[in-house]
C-alpha cells in the first residue's frame, strides 16, 4: 500500500556521498524535526528527470526555503556515486541533498516502486514530491505517468507551502 498524507515515513537508509566516501543517512537523520521538500525521480540523468524535474526544483529552491523548508532532498534508485555526479552537474548552489536509494528499499517501503524493466531500467521509484514535517507526510503529489512533470515539480510544492 502506498504512503498517504498523514502517514509517518518508515525507517529507511539512504547513502549520500561525503568527502570520506559514501555514508549512510537514516530517515531520522534527514527528516526528524525538520520540514523537508522531498522529490523522487525514476533515474538520475534520464531525460525528464534531468531536463524538467530538477530545473523546476532549483528554480524554486530559494522560495521554498523562504517559506520554511529546512531541506530539499532528491531521491532516486541510483547509487551514491551517480547521485553525487548528478548533484555536481545540476546543483550549482548546493541547495539540495541527493539521496541514493540504490536497492529501492525506501521506494518499496512506501509503496512507490516502479517496474521499469520493460525499458531496461529495472525497479525504480515513481515520480512524486512530498512535503514532510518531522517525518510525517503533509503533502503528496504523485505523477500519473513517470515521463511527465505535471504535479510533482518544485512550482507545485512551492504553491502548497
Amino acid at each position: 500500500m502506498a504512503i498517504q498524507t498523514g502517514d509517518k515515513l518508515p525507517e529507511a537508509k539512504f547513502r549520500v556521498m561525503t568527502a570520506e566516501g559514501p555514508q549512510v543517512k537514516t530517515t531520522d537523520d534527514i527528516f526528524k524535526g525538520k520540514k523537508v521538500a522531498l522529490f523522487a525521480v525514476p533515474g538520475a540523468y534520464t531525460g525528464t528527470c534531468h531536463k524538467m524535474h530538477l530545473p523546476s526544483i532549483f528554480l524554486n529552491a530559494y522560495a521554498m526555503k523562504d517559506k520554511g523548508v529546512d531541506t530539499i532532498a532528491i531521491v532516486s534508485v541510483n547509487d551514491a556515486f551517480v547521485m553525487n555526479a548528478w548533484k555536481r552537474d545540476t546543483d550549482q548552489r548546493d541547495e539540495a541533498i541527493f539521496l541514493a536509494d540504490g536497492n529501492a528499499d525506501f521506494a518499496k517501503a512506501i509503496g512507490m516502486e516502479l517496474d521499469a524493466s520493460g525499458n531496461g531500467l529495472g525497479i525504480r521509484s515513481k515520480r512524486y514530491s512530498m512535503l514532510v514535517e518531522d517525518g510525517v507526510v503533509k503533502k503528496l503529489n504523485l505523477e500519473a505517468m513517470p515521463g511527465k512533470v505535471e504535479v510533482s515539480g518544485g512550482d507545485t510544492l512551492l504553491g502548497q507551502l
